[in-house]
């Protein structure tokens, strides 16, 4: 070696002029006396062993190469490519390499240390030219004697020992120093020649690169990330610590193998999919959460992957980390869990919130559990809370009586029907699971068949079939309500489904609740609707009297706001003569107050009425009684009435009413003759154009009466404003849709009654609904009528007892002859008494014999009490004393005065 590094020399030498001079210069250790003789080829001018002062301090000049050289004019590519086929010692240079960043000047000396060979990347580090160096001390490149010293130590050392390494700082030829790694190992040539290997590196960079190889193994060790790198094959190339005890599969295992040759093939397939995508396409795939195989540490793992390629763009495989997030995944489903929980609740209080039906809440609490708590679901209820009584007061026992109301499951078949059949009573024993958490208000969490069976009593088929369903777990949770057990919620899973835990034993408590407090809510409803529809209804008519000559139907419909009754009423009040008043009134407001009113104000019309009153005497009478019918002084009577009297004996109506909706009267086609139960023909109707008056406690406007003669078979009808009125549509559209109903052909007028309630509007008010239809007729089948119109002279009386003698023998009911002319001659002879125009008389034969004296003198008779002594003043008295009713009336401008005799017979049948 050592006299091939002095032939390389020479020939250095002669092929390159002017070095021989620089080595003198060196020699002589200053700077060139004059320069070197011109060579034919341009030379480097030498340089001083010591540098000068450099004009930019820290940096490193370095002459300009023509493009495709480089320093000194080697070759950029130190390593030419070549042919491709050579195999691997002649390869493709690789751009970017750890040389590129880390540049290694090598340099060879002898013993005394003076350099024999210098590198061009010796002269790219430090600036000095090999001509200048070679055959120099590389002392001289040192910066100071101590370190000088150093260096002549380390010689030996390497001599002796076989190496030496360390750090030492060079002058570089444009002045800074440059802080290298020297390694200065011993070489001997063929000839026993000893050398020096000096292999020079920058310390800084030599120093980064360690530092980086450093954290790199830091982080790749040490870091509680999984981390992996794959080849372009996607084979293991490295793995840390971490992801071997992730995978259950040791580091050097994992070399060499794909991800489906170390983990389970469910989750390598997912796995390698992903792998597969960033490798051809390079775009990372960041934080990935999958399920983790069955390994030594299962749960969520969280996988990113990124592309890896060198600094010249080439693709050299795939890195990727995987964080265990088993907790986080288990936090995050955790408060999902519970929000999924929390929307249960306010999705159930929703559907629950305006429900005031006990059945009806039992079942959406069944529906709301299945399937998102339990596979099968029932409510059961006290039959106290479905029907809407008073909860029992003594302890739950065997005998309290269980209703199922609600019902749910995920599947169809007979065992769920025999275990969920919706309305069965259910049994139980006292020690049972039902009997203890009905007894006690303690939920229980039931597990296994024993436990199972112990849920009732012995042998019940509806745990039988829950256990051939496959249940494996139940809660039998109580609903409760201000502290008292109203009912039991049953939850049941089934199957491959996880058994119910203590969190969700909490969450049925909290569910139960809500519905228990719903569910008393709803049976104190039921229980004041009751109560205000059994007031309501006792003071309506109980029993709706068919007089004479008139059929009537009648339809009442409460409102559907619960409690909330209104004052609503009709009423058919039979009136002598065979007349008949036909009433419907409606107070204003709503609750029991208002149906209280409401009993109040149809008695007084009622009382009135019995005194045979006109229709609008009787509502001027009833409104003076407003301020006594209202409930307080600071509480007026508002009241809408309307109120008819018809004849069937002469055909006429006569309506009035007080601020209340107008009747509407139906012509048939052909007037005639109607029987009971016939079949309605339809016709013309018209709504009656009535004064309209003042609701009853207003006042103002005085009460006037219509009278209307009507055709036989006409049907008028009677309303509240329930019936026809809306919220968007006039009074009068709905009366305009009344009366086209009316006009229909029906089978009976019972049937009309339903059409006209299936007319009502879905989106009306809730109001009560008070209908009556009456279709006027003349009196029952067979019944005669026969009447005379007498001068009002004293002959009267005597011509009025001979007609009555011959009516009544014609009639054949002579009994009742002596006590008919008494008590005509008494009458007349008052009217001709008192009055000065005719005077009729008319006699109806019915189910009574009716005697009617008409006169027209407005004033009705008074009863008086006549003194032993007295002539006169008995004829009222006998009257009253031999009649089986009587009274008088306001008719037109006079009155009448009538009186009823029992048939013969009748009185017979009656004891």
């Amino acid at each position: 070696m050592a006299s091939t590094g002095s032939g390389g020399r020479a020939r250095r030498q002669a092929t390159r002029p002017g070095g021989a001079a620089a080595r003198a210069r060196l020699r002589a250790r200053g700077p060139a006396a004059h320069p070197a003789p011109a060579p034919a080829a341009p030379t480097r001018p030498p340089a001083p062993l010591r540098p000068e002062p450099a004009a930019h301090p820290g940096g490193r000049a370095q002459a300009a190469a023509p493009p495709g050289t480089g320093v000194r004019g080697i070759p950029a590519e130190p390593f030419p490519t070549g042919d491709r086929t050579r195999g691997l010692l002649i390869g493709e240079h690789t751009q970017g390499s750890l040389f590129d960043v880390v540049k290694v000047a090598i340099a060879m000396l002898d013993t005394a240390g003076r350099v024999v060979l210098w590198s061009p990347a010796a002269e790219e580090l430090l600036g000095w030219p090999s001509e200048v160096l070679v055959g120099r001390r590389i002392e001289e490149l040192l910066v100071d004697e101590q370190l000088a010293t150093a260096t002549r130590e380390a010689f030996r050392v390497a001599l002796r020992s076989g190496g030496w390494k360390g750090l030492t700082q060079l002058h570089h030829r444009d002045g800074p120093t440059v802080p290298v790694e020297a390694r200065i190992s011993p070489l001997v040539d063929g000839d026993g020649t000893p050398f020096l290997l000096v292999a020079l590196a920058e310390a800084l960079a030599l120093q980064a690169v360690e530092r980086d190889l450093a954290v790199r193994d830091a982080l790749f060790e040490q870091s509680p990330l999984g981390i992996a790198v794959l080849d372009t094959e996607l084979r293991y190339t490295a793995v840390n610590h971490t992801l071997a005890e992730m995978n259950g599969v040791a580091a050097e295992e994992h070399v060499g193998r794909t991800t489906g040759e170390t983990l389970p093939e469910r989750a390598a397939d997912e796995i390698t999919v992903i792998q597969r995508q960033v490798l051809a396409t390079g775009d990372p795939v960041i934080d990935v959460t999958l399920t983790s195989p069955m390994t030594a540490r299962s749960g969520f793992r969280s996988i990113s992957y990124s592309r890896l390629t060198d600094r010249g763009g080439k693709v050299l495989g795939i890195s990727g980390t995987v964080m265990d997030v088993t907790e986080r995944y288990r936090a995050v489903a955790k408060v999902e869990h519970a929000r999924r929980r929390l929307a249960l609740l306010n999705e159930f209080g929703s559907r629950i919130g305006d429900l005031l039906d006990a059945s009806r809440i039992a079942q959406e609490l069944a529906s709301a559990v299945v399937p998102r708590l339990a596979d099968f679901a029932a409510a059961v209820l006290l039959q106290a809370v479905a029907h809407g009584d008073d909860l029992p007061r003594h302890a739950h026992d065997r005998r309290t009586s269980l209703l199922q109301l609600g019902v749910a499951a995920t599947q169809d078949g007979e065992e769920v029907e025999v275990m969920l059949r919706r309305g069965a009573r259910i049994s139980f024993a006292e020690e049972s699971c039902y009997g203890r958490v009905l007894r006690t208000g303690v939920p229980e969490l039931l597990s296994g068949a024993d436990e199972l069976e112990d849920a009732t009593y012995p042998g019940d088929p509806k745990v039988r079939a829950a256990l051939a369903l496959g249940t494996h777990s139940m809660l039998v949770v109580p609903l409760r309500a201000r502290g008292i057990v109203i009912g039991l919620l049953v939850l049941s899973r089934a199957g491959r489904r996880e058994g119910f835990d203590r969190d969700d034993l909490a969450f049925s408590v909290e569910l139960a609740d809500r519905a228990g407090s719903s569910l008393d809510n709803a049976r104190l409803y039921v229980r004041e609707r009751t109560a205000a529809l059994t007031l309501q209804r006792t003071l309506l008519p109980q029993q709706v009297p068919q007089p004479t000559g008139i059929e009537v139907a009648y339809r009442y419909v409460p409102g559907s706001i619960g409690t909330e009754v209104g004052g609503d009423w009709f009423d058919v009040i039979p009136l002598p003569g065979d007349r008949t008043a036909l009433v419907v009134g409606d107070v204003m407001g709503h609750g029991l107050r208002a149906a209280a009113t409401m009993g109040r104000l149809r008695t007084a019309v009622r009382v009135l009425a019995a005194l045979d009153l006109p229709p609008g005497v009787l509502l001027r009478h009833v409104h003076e009684l407003a301020d006594d019918l209202a409930q307080g002084p600071d509480e007026a009577l508002f009241a809408t009435c309307v109120y008819a009297v018809y004849d069937p004996a002469t055909a006429r109506l006569t309506v009035a009413k007080a601020g209340h909706i107008p009747p509407i009267l139906v012509h048939p086609p052909t007037p005639g003759p109607a029987r009971t139960g016939s079949p309605l023909p339809g016709g013309e109707g018209r709504v009656l154009d009535l004064p309209s008056g003042a609701p009853l406690g207003v006042g103002g406007v005085p009460f006037e009466a219509v009278e209307l003669l009507v055709p036989e078979g006409s049907v008028l009808a009677l309303c509240t404003d329930g019936l026809v009125e809306s919220r968007d549509k006039d009074l009068d559209v709905g009366l305009g849709r009344l009366q086209s109903v009316l006009e229909k052909p029906y089978p009976s007028i019972q049937h009309a009654c339903e059409a006209v309630l299936d007319t009502m509007e879905q989106g009306r008010e809730p109001d009560d609904v008070a209908l009556l239809l009456a279709r006027l007729g003349r009196g029952e089948e067979g019944a005669r009528t026969v009447g005379w119109t007498l001068p009002a002279e004293p002959t009267a009386v005597s011509r009025a007892r001979r007609l009555v003698r011959g009516v009544l023998q014609e009639w054949v009911i002579e009994e009742l002859t002596d006590v008919a002319e008494l008590l005509v001659s008494e009458l007349v002879t008052n009217a001709v008494r008192y009055a000065s125009a005719p005077i009729g008389v008319r006699l109806t034969l019915g189910e009574t014999l009716l005697v009617e004296i008409s006169d027209p003198l407005p004033d009705p008779p008074r009863e008086r009490h006549a003194a032993e002594a007295d002539e006169g003043g008995r004829g009222l008295e006998l009257v009253r004393r031999l009649a089986l009713r009587w009274g008088a009336r306001a008719e037109g401008m006079g009155k009448v005065v009538w009186f009823e005799q029992e048939l013969p017979g009748k009185e017979a049948n009656r004891e």
